[in-house]
């Protein structure tokens, strides 16, 4: 699995010599209060991962967006392991975002903001889907690969 993100519009703004290749900034969030300190480490959302059913390979899946991505990452995994969808589909799935006391909603999940609204949490209605992050999926069906991706950021699932 592999996940290529800058976490920020342009990255570190660094270009690598002669490759086309500009330096991701991930750690613009690190802070360590001045002092080095045992077992701190920067927050990094790059983490690809791979699903397993009955112990056997169901396949690699990733999904970048900063803050969003363990988020989305566990609502990737619940639609396809609690609801049974097809990668592209659990990557379609209108998502939320937790912030604080704010919960984000995709349209989709509008209709569920009285409900939030009702616990205490603060339901914000949001058009702009690049906050919810954009992810892929590769999953592993007997002899054939099915794929998905995300709808929210530029890429293509196909078959070759």
């Amino acid at each position: 699995s592999f996940i290529q993100s800058l976490y920020d519009g342009f990255g570190s703004g660094v270009l690598a010599p002669g490759t086309g290749v500009v330096l991701q900034n991930r750690g613009a969030c690190f802070s360590v209060g001045g002092r080095v300190e045992a077992g701190r480490r920067p927050y990094h959302t790059i983490i690809p991962g791979m699903l397993f059913r009955e112990g056997r390979l169901l396949g690699p899946f990733g999904i970048m967006g900063g803050f969003i991505q363990a988020q989305a990452h566990a609502q990737f995994v619940s639609a396809v392991v609690d609801d049974g969808l097809d990668p592209q589909a659990a990557l379609d799935r209108p998502r939320f975002r937790v912030d604080g006391n704010d919960v984000h909603l995709e349209p989709g999940l509008w209709e569920h903001g009285d409900d939030l609204a009702a616990t205490g949490l603060a339901p914000v209605a949001s058009r702009d889907v690049t906050p919810f992050g954009g992810g892929q999926a590769i999953f592993v069906r007997a002899d054939a690969l099915v794929g998905g991706s995300d709808a929210r950021k530029d890429g293509y699932a196909a078959g070759i």
